[in-house]
């Protein structure tokens, strides 16, 4: 230090050339020494951030790529949730960040996992995977792709493991699952309301001689050597009574499976679904179920077309798609052949129960 005082007081003297050099080396010394200080700093930092990051306390921003909180928009889906808009709103944003492995949802960093606001309980070969997909493209709905089969089969696995099989959704989306086998299981009414008294319930219900022959039908595609299909259909080769314990013609007695659920239910949890006019009406059969889930209706006539060749509406192409939703081939698969007469007795079978169905829902759908 005394040596740089000296040298500075020596500026006033007679070597003014001697002097700009002493300034020069002392003004790159201070800079050196702020370049060093400030780069000490920046490191401090950066290994700050880098072990929050390791500890997990700041998240990346998640991937573009999700899969069923916000599908791609249909037309007219202004009613959907704000939280639903602003999460639509912040997708260009986070389209920018790189992916990390596993390709997480986007919706998996968003909301809460809840247990189903409604779940379709039924009924096999009714109608039901295709209400479900026709609800998922409703902006407020999420819903389960695979059935969980939760209230007939994994019970015993506990509601902790269910929830952590829902999506996560946002506040005023509603979370779905279907498993049409609730419907015809004795225990599921009770551990349903265990879960949440207030759940809402779906049924898709279907002519129930349409709907044994189309069971009938799936199953023989399975296993090509099954007995006929009016073997299976009647006790002693045909002639005895209607064989009730196969489960293709149990499953059709509604008015049966609706009393256990009403021990439980209110008729007001319910709404029931016309499997044929969600054929030939989807987008009217779709209003009375967002209405029924207090959904703003979204989903309308210009979402749907008519396959011919399957034999049932498909979705029409959505925004970026290259082709329309339709359900798979395992849907649509054209009927055996089954006597008249054999037809005919079932029809006279399923009569009184139909009638009693409809006097308990309310609802007269029609089947002759």
């Amino acid at each position: 230090m005394c040596h740089v005082s000296s040298a500075v007081s020596s500026c006033s003297g007679s070597r003014p050339m001697g002097c700009r050099k002493w300034r020069g080396a002392l003004n790159s010394g201070h800079l050196k020494a702020q370049s060093r200080l400030s780069v000490f700093f920046t490191m401090i930092l950066l290994f700050t951030y880098v072990f929050y990051c390791l500890s997990g306390s700041c998240d990346p921003l998640p991937p573009p790529a999700y899969h069923g909180a916000l599908r791609a928009e249909p037309p007219g889906a202004s009613g959907a949730s704000p939280a639903a808009q602003l999460l639509r709103s912040r997708l260009p944003e986070l389209s920018s960040s790189a992916a990390p492995a596993g390709n997480m949802s986007v919706a998996n960093s968003f909301g809460s996992k809840k247990f189903p606001g409604a779940v379709i309980i039924g009924v096999k070969k009714g109608g039901t995977r295709a209400l479900l997909e026709f609800l998922r493209v409703h902006p407020d709905v999420r819903a389960v792709g695979a059935e969980p089969h939760f209230f007939d089969r994994f019970y015993d696995k506990g509601l902790e493991w269910y929830r952590s099989l829902m999506p996560r959704t946002l506040d005023g989306q509603i979370t779905m699952e279907k498993t049409p086998s609730y419907f015809i299981t004795r225990e599921a009414p009770r551990r349903v309301f265990a879960m949440s008294r207030h759940t809402k319930l779906i049924v898709v219900v279907r002519d129930p001689v349409t709907r044994a022959v189309s069971d009938y039908t799936q199953t023989l595609s399975k296993s090509p050597g099954l007995p006929s299909f009016q073997s299976l259909a009647f006790r002693n080769a045909t002639r005895g009574p209607v064989d009730t314990s196969w489960s293709a013609v149990r499953i059709g007695l509604y008015a049966r499976h609706l009393e256990n659920w009403l021990r439980h239910f209110p008729l007001s949890r319910f709404l029931f679904v016309s499997g044929e006019r969600l054929v030939a009406d989807p987008a009217g059969e779709m209003g009375r179920v967002q209405d029924f889930l207090g959904l703003k209706r979204v989903v309308t006539d210009k979402h749907f077309y008519f396959n011919q060749t399957k034999g049932f509406p498909c979705l029409k192409k959505p925004e970026g798609s290259s082709r329309p939703r339709c359900l798979g081939k395992s849907k649509g698969r054209a009927h055996p052949r089954i006597p008249p007469e054999v037809l005919l007795r079932l029809r006279d079978f399923y009569r009184p129960f139909n009638l009693k169905f409809y006097q308990m829902t309310g609802h007269d759908f029609g089947w002759s």
